[in-house]
C-alpha cells in the first residue's frame, strides 16, 4: 500500500461519517443545522386560529315509519269476490278496497225485515185492542183485568218490535260490512289475500299508511337529549314534545341529498334505554309527492347547542400520531413548534379545538410534513378557497348510533 492511498481512504470514510450524521438528523426530527442554513428557513402556509360561536349538530340514523299505519281487517266471513284497488296507489277514507260475497247476509237481512214487519202487526193489533177496551173497561162493560193484559200484550209487541229493530240494523251492518273499506287517507300496500279466499275477522287483507306527513324514527344519547331538552326550556317550552318548529329537524336521503322539507319533534320515548344510554324520538316531515316511504333509512340531524368563544382551526393542520392530535404552532419568531391538542366537533374543513390552542396563534396548514419542532420558518398567509358549509351540519357532535345503536 502506498503513502498516497492513505488520505483516500481518510476521505472515503470521511464522506461516509458525514452522510451517517446526515441521515441519522433525519430520523433524529429535523435537518442537520448545517443543512438548514445551507438552504434557508423553510416556507410554509399558516392560518390564525379563530374564535367564534360554534352550533353543534348532532347526526343520527332514522328509520320513516307510516304516520298512521292501518290493517285492513273484515268485519265479516265470507269469500272474497272482488278486490276493487291497485295495489300501491293512492286510497281515500270510505273507498271500497275488497268486496265479500253478500248474499248470506242479504238473506239474514230479508228475514230480519220480515220479522219486524210481523212484529209491528202484532204491535199494531195491540193497540187497536188498547183503544177499543179502554172506554168499555171505564164503563165497567169488560173486566179491568181484560184491559190490564191487553195494555201488557201491547207493550211487549212494542218490545219485540225494537227487537226486531235491532236485528234488521244488525243485518244491515253486516250487509254493508262485506264492502271492506279503507279507515284513512294514504297509501295501500300489497293485498294479502286473494279473490277466492275465505276470510274472517282475524284475517290481514292489506295494510294502509297515511305517509303525508310521515313519521321518522332515531336515538338520541341520553347527553343530546338534555341538551335539545335545554335548549327548548331557553325558549320558554315547557319540554321538548312542545318545541314544535323551534328546534327543525334535517333528513337526508339515502342518495345523500337533504330532503327539502325540515321536520318537527312529535314524540319522546318515555324512557332512556339502558343497554345503550339513549331515547328514541320521532318527528314529521311534510311529503308531497310521497317520496318518502314507510321502511326507508336516511340521516337525521338537529342542532343541539352552541359552543361559546370556541377556537376554531382548519382541520387539515392536524395530524395524528399514536393517538395523540398535534399541530403546528409558528410564533413571532418564525419558530415552529409542536402542539399537542384536544379536538371538539367537526365544523365543515374546520375543527373545534377543545384546548390547547389559543384564537390568533398562527398553526401551519400546508409544508408541515417537512417541518420539525424548532425549526425556523417563512410563514405565508394561507389563501386556498374552503368549501362552503351546510349549515345543517355546522359542528358534528357524538350521534346515538356511535354508542351502539
Amino acid at each position: 500500500m502506498t503513502s498516497c492511498s492513505l488520505p483516500r481512504r481518510s476521505l472515503a470514510l470521511a464522506v461516509t461519517a458525514l452522510s451517517l450524521a446526515q441521515l441519522a438528523g433525519c430520523k433524529s426530527g429535523g435537518p442537520p443545522p448545517a443543512m438548514q442554513a445551507a438552504f434557508g428557513p423553510l416556507p410554509v402556509m399558516v392560518t390564525a386560529a379563530r374564535q367564534q360561536n360554534v352550533p353543534v349538530i348532532g347526526h343520527w340514523v332514522a328509520t320513516t315509519d307510516g304516520y298512521v299505519n292501518a290493517q285492513i281487517q273484515p268485519q265479516v266471513s265470507g269469500y272474497l269476490i272482488r278486490q276493487d284497488y291497485k295495489e300501491g296507489s293512492e286510497v281515500h277514507k270510505g273507498q271500497v278496497l275488497f268486496e265479500i260475497d253478500p248474499r248470506p247476509f242479504q238473506a239474514v237481512l230479508d228475514q230480519a225485515n220480515a220479522s219486524l214487519a210481523q212484529a209491528q202487526a202484532q204491535l199494531r193489533l195491540a193497540q187497536i185492542n188498547v183503544r177499543r177496551d179502554t172506554p168499555l173497561a171505564a164503563a165497567h162493560a169488560i173486566p179491568q183485568s181484560q184491559l190490564d193484559t191487553e195494555v201488557q200484550t201491547e207493550a211487549a209487541d212494542s218490545a219485540a218490535v225494537a227487537s226486531a229493530r235491532a236485528n234488521v240494523e244488525s243485518a244491515s251492518l253486516n250487509v254493508g260490512f262485506t264492502q271492506v273499506r279503507s279507515l284513512i287517507d294514504g297509501v295501500a300496500g300489497q293485498a294479502m289475500l286473494q279473490v277466492g279466499n275465505l276470510v274472517s275477522p282475524i284475517s290481514v287483507l292489506t295494510s294502509v299508511s297515511q305517509v303525508n306527513p310521515i313519521k321518522v324514527y332515531f336515538y338520541i344519547s341520553e347527553q343530546e337529549y338534555l341538551a335539545l331538552s335545554a335548549r327548548a326550556a331557553s325558549h320558554g317550552k315547557s319540554d321538548l314534545l312542545q318545541s314544535g318548529n323551534l328546534i327543525p329537524i334535517h333528513l337526508t336521503l339515502a342518495n345523500n341529498q337533504t330532503f327539502p322539507h325540515a321536520g318537527h319533534i312529535i314524540f319522546v320515548d318515555r324512557a332512556v334505554t339502558a343497554q345503550t344510554g339513549s331515547i328514541r324520538l320521532a318527528a314529521a316531515f311534510a311529503n308531497p309527492g310521497n317520496l318518502l316511504r314507510p321502511g326507508q333509512f336516511g340521516r337525521v340531524s338537529a342542532q343541539t347547542s352552541v359552543l361559546q368563544d370556541a377556537v376554531v382551526a382548519p382541520q387539515r393542520a392536524v395530524t395524528e400520531l399514536q393517538g395523540l392530535h398535534q399541530l403546528f404552532v409558528v410564533g413571532d419568531d418564525h419558530i415552529a413548534h409542536v402542539r399537542t391538542v384536544q379536538l371538539g366537533p367537526q365544523i365543515g374543513p374546520d375543527i373545534v379545538i377543545a384546548s390547547g390552542l389559543n384564537a390568533g396563534e398562527q398553526v401551519i396548514t400546508q409544508g408541515m410534513d417537512k417541518v420539525r419542532d424548532g425549526m425556523k420558518v417563512v410563514p405565508q398567509p394561507d389563501t386556498t378557497p374552503q368549501p362552503a358549509v351546510d349549515s345543517t351540519s355546522a359542528a358534528s357532535g357524538q350521534s346515538a348510533d356511535q354508542q351502539g345503536n
